[in-house]
C-alpha cells in the first residue's frame, strides 16, 4: 500500500471545484471555519455565471477552465494542498488528482457504495428508498469508487424537492466535513469501498406514465423525475385524452379539486403538470 502523503501544517491551501455557486460559498465558509485557506474556486465550462460565484466566495479567484484537461495546471498554479469537489459535471482526470498534495475529496449525494453515478437521489426514490445520503470520498481514476472518509444517511420525505432537501444536505455537511479534515490530518486515507453499483440515465421507457402500474409506482416515477437535472427531465409523460403532459407532482391521498388518475390498483391525484 502506498504511503499516505504527509499533511502540511495548517492552514492548508484548499481549492474548491464545483459548478454550483451555493456549494462554493458553503465550502468557503466551512473551510475557513476549520482554520484553512480556500485559494480558488474552479467552475465548469465556459459560459458559467462567474458573478454568481464571486458573490459567495469573498474575493477568491474564480477560474473557468476551457476543458477538464486544464484542471491539473490550475491546481498546480495555486499549489493546492487539498481540493474539495461537489456538483461538478466533468470527470476529473488522474493528472488533476495527482496535482494536489493530499488529493481531491468529492462529496457524493448518495450512500456509497450504493447509487454511484450522477443521479443518486432520483434512483433512490425510484427504487423506493426513504433515505438519500451524503458521502465524502477520495477521487480516483473511476467514478465514485475512492476510499470513503465520512458519510451520513439523509431522510427524503414524500413532498421533498431540491429546495427542501438542500438544507438537510447542508446540515449533514456541517458534521461530516470536520471528520474529513480530522482523518486527513491524521494521515488516514479512508475506508475502501466494497461492491456497489453505478446508475446512469433513466431509460426511455421510464419517460412514459403507464397506468397499468400500481399508483405507488407511478407516484415514485413522478417524484424520481423531480430530482433529475432540468436538462435531463424528459418525463414522466402522461398521454391522455389525445394530449401529452409532464407530471410534476402527484399525491396518493385524495386532494380536493385535484384531477384523478386511475392506476392498476387505485387512484392517484395529479397536483401539478406542464405541457410536454
Amino acid at each position: 500500500m502506498p504511503k499516505a502523503p504527509k499533511a502540511p501544517k495548517a492552514p492548508w491551501r484548499v481549492a474548491i471545484i464545483t459548478s454550483v455557486p451555493a456549494v462554493a460559498a458553503d465550502y468557503v465558509e466551512r473551510v475557513r471555519g476549520l482554520g484553512h485557506e480556500p485559494v480558488v474556486a474552479i467552475a465548469a465550462r465556459p459560459g458559467v455565471d462567474v458573478n454568481a460565484f464571486v458573490e459567495g466566495t469573498e474575493g477568491l479567484d474564480v477560474v473557468v477552465p476551457a476543458s477538464r484537461h486544464a484542471l491539473a495546471s490550475i491546481l498546480k498554479a495555486y499549489t493546492a494542498d487539498l481540493a474539495l469537489c461537489g456538483g461538478y459535471p466533468w470527470r476529473v482526470p488522474q493528472e488533476a488528482i495527482d496535482a494536489v498534495r493530499l488529493g481531491i475529496v468529492n462529496a457524493h449525494i448518495g450512500m456509497l457504495p450504493r447509487y454511484r453515478g450522477p443521479y443518486p437521489v432520483a434512483w433512490a426514490i425510484r427504487n423506493g428508498e426513504t433515505e438519500a445520503g451524503l458521502s465524502y470520498h477520495f477521487m480516483d481514476a473511476d467514478f465514485d469508487t475512492g476510499n470513503l472518509l465520512a458519510q451520513s444517511a439523509i431522510p427524503v420525505d414524500d413532498g421533498d424537492d431540491w429546495e427542501s432537501l438542500w438544507p438537510k444536505f447542508s446540515n449533514a455537511d456541517r458534521e461530516l466535513l470536520p471528520r474529513v479534515f480530522e482523518r486527513l490530518a491524521a494521515g488516514d486515507r479512508g475506508d475502501p469501498q466494497k461492491d456497489g453499483e453505478y446508475y446512469r440515465d433513466f431509460e426511455p421507457e421510464y419517460e412514459v406514465v403507464d397506468t397499468n402500474q400500481p399508483a405507488a409506482v407511478v407516484h415514485r416515477q413522478v417524484r424520481a423525475w423531480r430530482f433529475m437535472p432540468p436538462a435531463r427531465r424528459r418525463g414522466p409523460i402522461l398521454e391522455r385524452n389525445g394530449g401529452r403532459r409532464r407530471l410534476t407532482r402527484t399525491s396518493l391521498e385524495e386532494v380536493a379539486g385535484a384531477e384523478r388518475l386511475d392506476c392498476a390498483d387505485g387512484p392517484l391525484w395529479i397536483l401539478d403538470s406542464t405541457a410536454a
